[in-house]
């Protein structure tokens, strides 16, 4: 039988490339306690302790906390367990740097002062369930004692500003902006606006829900005609109005009348309000995604074609 090696803590140094004084550190914290001592009393190490010291030198270079490693080297948590723990620990960490990192960019290219920059980085810190608050708050205070139509209360509750884990400063400052957005007493009146009309509808009877198709349609139908340059108050937009009234009228199941004509005048003033439009451009920037078209310039010429020919309708 061959004889156990045995290494000085000097020599244990110089294999593992790290000072005697963190072997010692360790070693008196019973995370590295020596094989033997020799008769002079010296620490002396063997092979297995060579490998202990290397599994726990990487540990530490991971940044795994010395409670941590020392539940490892028991054997009360094996190494998979912490290192799962500890990537998702780090996933916090760098969602945090991104995220400051994203502050200290927008901060500098506004020119903050430090006031602003604070309420910039509590801003950007909130976490996703607080942001859910921020939105879940004013979405009640819009809505709360109306019949408005629940598809569009539920997608105002759903579409939190998600910050990526690495936002970049237009990110950053879209989520700020709807931050303040929500708390504007004229974008909290314009939605307020939206849902008073559409408990209305939902008195007369209208349970239609949202109308993804026919906004489709009326920005592909305007959009052509915007493009050809056909003159809203013209009689050439006559039948292109008619044909969007007669729309309306299948998807809401109404007549084409002056009166419900007049009612569209109110809907499209409503549904046009530009910070509606600036809050979905706003979510779609925080998200990554392409910001929708803006609908002004539909709205614009739907409601001038209405306006003048709001008398045209039901005639046939």
């Amino acid at each position: 039988m061959f004889a156990m090696t045995l290494l000085s803590i000097g020599q244990l140094s110089d294999r593992c490339g790290l000072p005697v004084r963190t072997i010692r550190f360790y070693s008196d914290r019973g995370l590295l306690p020596p094989t033997e001592r020799s008769t002079a009393g010296h620490r002396q190490y063997d092979a297995d302790a060579v490998a202990r010291l290397e599994l726990l030198q990487t540990l530490r270079a991971l940044g795994v906390d010395l409670p941590t490693v020392r539940q490892v080297l028991a054997e009360e948590r094996t190494v998979p367990e912490v290192a799962a723990a500890h990537a998702a620990a780090l996933d916090v960490q760098i969602r945090a740097l991104g995220v400051q990192r994203a502050v200290l960019r927008l901060a500098a290219r506004r020119g903050s002062r430090p006031a602003e920059m604070r309420l910039l980085h509590r801003l950007a810190r909130l976490s996703g369930q607080e942001r859910a608050r921020l939105i879940d708050g004013f979405v009640d205070e819009a809505f709360g004692d109306l019949d408005a139509n629940p598809e569009l209360v539920q997608l105002l509750r759903s579409a939190v500003p998600e910050l990526p884990n690495e936002p970049v400063a237009e990110q950053l400052e879209a989520w700020i902006e709807v931050a303040e957005l929500v708390g504007d007493p004229a974008f909290k009146a314009g939605v307020r606006r939206a849902a008073e009309h559409q408990a209305e509808d939902r008195a007369r009877g209208d349970r239609t829900g949202l109308h993804h198709d026919l906004t489709v349609y009326v920005r592909d139908t305007v959009g052509r005609a915007l493009a050809d340059g056909i003159d809203p108050a013209g009689a050439a937009a006559r039948p292109i109005l008619d044909g969007l009234v007669a729309q309306y009228c299948v998807t809401f199941g109404e007549a084409d009348t002056p009166e419900y004509r007049q009612r569209l005048i109110r809907r499209l003033e409503v549904a046009g309000d530009p910070l509606l439009e600036r809050y979905w451009h706003l979510l779609a920037v925080v998200g990554g995604a392409e910001p929708p078209p803006t609908l002004a310039p539909v709205f614009e010429w739907f409601s001038t074609a209405l306006s003048v020919h709001r008398n045209v309708g039901g005639r046939r």
